[in-house]
């Protein structure tokens, strides 16, 4: 089984590592690299504010070793401020073809997230189902996902995200299962590491201890046996605070605590949801005479200013959406649907629907399979990104958006080892 699982990832890094060396840079990697190597330099954190830092990080730590020129001369600051791309652009004209060498470096260096992602689509799935195969099924599935493909060998967040996702929700759900101190810590070192790759995540601070309380509700009347049963409510209570925390602190350690703590009031924002203005793009703070403003925020300042810019780009986004044909001002509630649906392989939404239908059928026997719980813990960090991007109807682009959600479809395909596999083929 080790065996299988090494040869599927080397495949799917040796994929990822050529495809690196055969494709030029997308519109967004120069100023990620820029931004990445603007990091470590200075220690600050304004170029690409919109997305955490953790993948340019890594990608600009070989190219820092390999040497480069730089040209800083164009940078700018100011409330709303994308300079990015045109310090990306500099970049390039710097380094000249030598350039497109540090991008792969860059890229080779990115890789792991990916190889990781796989790693979590096995674990996840294997233990869910209690067998081998469904994690070789859904190590398979991610292993030669086109989307996954696709984004794994770029220097950009999405795949890191879908990755460490995927990690921090399989650790949660075995905190759930077997509460103690270990898995708490393991959850939240994943919970933070996830933010740094994509502010998205935001949203398991509120999701996880929602689900721990489903998990508590939705327990088996009279069934005492299982560790989470044992373990008592308070202490998990506690190590939950715990592993939220955690995760505030490793995000905070990520961008070195800068500006940590900073009161509310002092921020200068340029969103209508954080400025409290009509117009999108103007300056201003809603909370600079309430008393929240007093509120030191306990996020990195860059980190709460990138999602301000973010909030403002979907208030205000300056370029139409085009789905099937149609440009519009503003989007589709289905886009995200509708995306997945024509740029999945077949042979994916066919596992998945078989997926579907195994859950109901239960082959195999009485082979003991995931529960109502199993499956909430499993599939709402998906809904919940995927509802969460499609309600944003401002503008529509790029499925990657939608990417988080991979990983989670996969390990619920894992299921279908059922079909294919004897009862006595289950995981050690």
């Amino acid at each position: 089984m080790t065996a299988a699982v090494v040869l599927l990832l080397g495949v799917h890094g040796g994929l990822l590592a050529y495809s690196a060396t055969r494709h030029s840079p997308t519109m967004l990697e120069p100023g990620f690299l820029a931004a990445g190597l603007s990091h470590w330099e200075f220690g600050r954190f304004e170029l690409f504010r919109v997305n955490p830092p953790l993948v340019r990080m890594v990608a600009a730590l070989p190219v820092l070793a390999a040497g480069y020129e730089a040209d800083w001369s164009g940078y700018y600051e100011g409330p709303g401020a994308r300079p990015e791309f045109s310090m990306g652009a500099d970049f390039v004209r710097a380094n000249g073809e030598r350039s497109l060498w540090l991008f792969t470096l860059a890229r080779w260096a990115c890789l792991p997230f990916s190889l990781a992602g796989g790693l979590f689509c096995f674990l996840w799935a294997r233990d869910l189902w209690q067998h081998n195969g469904a994690g070789l099924i859904a190590l398979t599935l991610w292993c030669f996902e086109p989307n996954v493909l696709a984004h794994g060998e770029l220097i950009t967040t999405d795949c890191a995200a879908a990755s460490l996702g995927l990690g921090a929700g399989y650790f949660f759900w075995r905190w759930l299962r077997h509460p103690g101190w270990e898995h708490a810590g393991w959850a939240g070192l994943m919970l933070g590491l996830a933010q740094l790759t994509k502010s998205t995540w935001i949203v398991l601070f509120g999701l996880w201890p929602v689900l721990w309380l489903t998990w508590r509700l939705l327990r088996p009347r009279g069934d005492r046996s299982g560790a989470d049963q044992v373990v008592p409510l308070s202490m998990q209570l506690m190590q939950l605070m715990v592993t939220l925390l955690l995760g505030v602190y490793v995000l905070n350690l990520g961008y070195a605590y800068d500006g940590t703590l900073t009161p509310l009031r002092d921020y200068t924002f340029v969103s209508s949801a954080f400025t409290g203005l009509e117009e999108p793009g103007e300056p201003g703070n809603r909370f600079v005479d309430s008393w929240l403003g007093a509120v030191p925020v306990p996020l990195p300042e860059q980190y709460l200013l990138g999602v301000d810019l973010q909030k403002k780009d979907f208030e205000d986004y300056s370029q139409p959406s085009y789905l099937r044909g149609e440009w519009r001002e503003g989007g589709w509630w289905y886009y995200y649907l509708y995306g997945l649906a024509v740029k999945t392989p077949h042979g994916t939404q066919l596992m998945l629907l078989l997926a579907i239908v195994t859950l109901f059928a239960r082959p195999g026997g009485s082979r003991a399979d995931a529960g109502v719980r199993d499956l909430i813990v499993l599939l709402t960090p998906a809904v919940v990104v995927l509802v969460l991007v499609s309600a944003q109807l401002e503008f529509n682009h790029h499925l990657r958006y939608v990417l988080p959600v991979f990983g989670f479809a996969f390990v619920l395909c894992g299921v279908t080892i059922r079909w294919f596999e004897g009862k006595s083929a289950t995981t050690p």
